[in-house]
């Protein structure tokens, strides 16, 4: 349970880039594709990811041969923390979509990897790996139609 509440304070920390940089007008501003989440969707589906992620990270953490994945977890929570001041802070769509891509990247490496030590943590984790696919279209889309 510890080892949870540590992981889901992390996690915490990274959703509370959202408070601290939030959309507002200049998102609203801009041009999106049709298929856009609606703003609503966002509060409803970070909360959910971020408890499946620190359930998986928490079943990880304890397991023999798992430091690869922890690093891989670093990793992509410093990168999640990292795309929101980036794309709602500084309005760097272009940057934020590389945050992005890198981000996918090594999720999709902490998936594989979380596979290999428990199939539990590697299932919690695939939705998280599935919602950076459309955060990822979605940023591309919103970079090409407002550039």
């Amino acid at each position: 349970m510890t080892l949870f509440l540590i992981f889901l304070l992390a996690c915490a920390a990274a959703g509370a880039t959202g408070v601290l940089f939030p959309p507002g007008p200049w998102y609203e501003g801009l041009r999106k594709p049709d298929w856009t989440p609606p703003n609503r969707a966002f509060p409803i589906v970070w909360p959910i990811l971020y408890i499946l992620i620190a359930i998986a990270s928490a079943r990880l953490a304890g397991l023999p041969g798992s430091g690869t994945a922890l690093a891989l977890w670093a990793a992509q929570i410093a990168l999640n923390t990292l795309w929101t001041p980036v794309f709602f802070g500084a309005h760097r769509m272009g940057l934020g979509l590389a945050v992005l891509a890198l981000l996918w990247l090594v999720v999709a490496a902490l998936v594989i990897a979380a596979f290999g030590l428990d199939w539990i943590a590697g299932l919690l984790l695939l939705p998280y790996l599935a919602w950076l696919c459309v955060a990822l279209a979605l940023n591309h889309a919103v970079w090409r139609l407002n550039r």
